[in-house]
């Protein structure tokens, strides 16, 4: 029997599906003062929309709000209450940068500010499907943060998600999305059961069988959830200029990049077209994400064991562990202006993508996808190789792709993605919000 989730409890940013198109910004806040914080969160709290009610049109603009251990510590959060929150959350993104393999160009030292710092207390998400009701939607927002003496916003961030749903490097994203039980979301995979809500949502049981650990007291943990939010920086040349290296005709690009992706650039899977991209499928919700690995493609002949799609969700595979219990709610909006088509000279332009990852165990969800599945292979037989697209690829720069009757590895691949920044936020039910905003310690 499944849980019954209390939704008008749950902030809609956690398991609301977004439209499409969408316009979302991201306001990062300081406070420096406890009580201000509190009259802050009193304020905001007003305008932050609950995840009951999912297909109301009123319910595709929202505003989220997450906190940081900072933040936390900022609001004068009691010091129980601060211990029981779990370590990774405490000592936060930047200070977890060497396990998550945020090195070199992506370590916290090179970082854009205020990212990574403990001026970061306060993340404000907003959605909405175009500008103008975006605008409207943070304005209410904003003016619980205007105007209030000991709080202040030091960073904003825009992104968008355009009708094509394509990212920089040109691929369809965002299609993978888990069914959470007693949500009424339907995922976008029928071939996957509804995953436990506990594994998204703290105060359910998990796929374990148990609960996640719950930070204290109830009426704080419970109905909340952990979200991490990266900026990733897209070299787009790069990734156009390596792909035409390695190929010797248009149709060998376009396959080389499927094959690191594990979809064509329309979204169609290859594990239901594996030699050539069929736009219908890639269009198709009901057809895009409906296919399994392990049933179907056990040796990755059609979707590569080391392609994007296949590391970050293994999906039915044994051989990899317990898939399900390191499943997460990705989801990724893209910023800065797209490089034009068949460009293959950087333009000097910041370009990427904002992740949001939604999860009840930061270490067994988000940062085990980063340092076991991201960025090593000796779990699928290819010890020095790593994810071709997303990791820094400093092993080996090599990409295997399964061929019968001899492989084809691609050499030299350099980093395509580096990480600008990231937090870990703790994202309170609306309950907890009341509770923070009443806190007189």
């Amino acid at each position: 029997m499944s849980a019954v989730l209390e939704l008008d409890d749950i902030q809609s940013g956690v398991l609301r599906p977004r439209p499409t198109p969408y316009a979302a910004t991201y306001l990062l806040v300081r406070i420096d003062d406890h009580k201000a914080g509190r009259e802050m969160l009193r304020r905001v709290s007003a305008a932050i929309t609950s995840a009951a009610n999912p297909v109301s049109p009123e319910a595709e603009a929202w505003v989220s709000i997450a906190l940081t251990f900072q933040g936390l510590k900022a609001l004068g959060v009691p010091q129980d209450s601060l211990d029981s929150f779990p370590p990774e959350f405490q000592q936060g993104m930047a200070a977890r940068a060497q396990e998550l393999g945020d090195v070199g160009e992506s370590s916290p030292a090179n970082w854009e500010k205020p990212l990574g710092t403990s001026d970061v207390h306060v993340v404000l998400a907003g959605l909405a499907p175009d500008t103008a009701r975006l605008e409207a939607r943070v304005e209410r927002a904003r003016k619980g943060i205007e105007g209030t003496p000991g709080i202040e916003v030091i960073y904003r961030q825009d992104s968008y998600v355009g009708p094509t749903e394509r990212e920089h490097f040109g691929f369809k994203d965002s299609i993978s999305h888990p069914a959470v039980e007693g949500s009424g979301i339907p995922g976008s995979n029928p071939k996957e059961q509804p995953l436990k809500a506990g594994e998204f949502v703290l105060g359910y049981p998990d796929e374990m069988g148990g609960l996640a650990l719950m930070p204290g007291p109830e009426v704080l943990g419970r109905n909340g959830t952990y979200v991490v939010f990266r900026k990733l920086h897209q070299r787009v040349a790069a990734f156009r200029q390596y792909v035409k290296s390695v190929s010797s005709s248009a149709e060998e690009e376009e396959l080389h990049a499927a094959k690191m992706v594990g979809r064509w650039k329309s979204g169609c899977p290859l594990a239901l077209s594996p030699e050539r991209d069929d736009p219908a499928i890639g269009a198709d919700s009901k057809r895009n994400n409906a296919f399994l690995f392990h049933a179907d493609d056990p040796t990755g002949l059609k979707t590569p064991r080391g392609s994007h799609i296949r590391r970050m969700n293994f999906r039915d595979a044994t051989e990899v562990g317990q898939v399900r219990l390191h499943r997460m709610i990705r989801r990724g909006t893209a910023y800065g202006p797209p490089l034009p088509e068949g460009v293959l000279e950087d333009d000097g332009q910041d370009r990427g993508l904002i992740f949001a990852f939604v999860g009840s165990n930061l270490a067994r969800q988000f940062e085990f996808v980063q340092t076991e599945w991201l960025n090593k292979g000796d779990f699928i037989g290819a010890n020095v190789e790593q994810d071709p697209l997303c990791s820094a690829n400093t092993t080996s720069g090599m990409f295997t792709l399964p061929k019968i009757p001899i492989r084809r590895r691609l050499q030299g691949l350099p980093q395509f993605v580096v990480t600008r920044g990231g937090e870990y936020c703790f994202m309170p039910g609306l309950r907890a919000l009341r509770w923070l905003a009443d806190l007189n310690s």
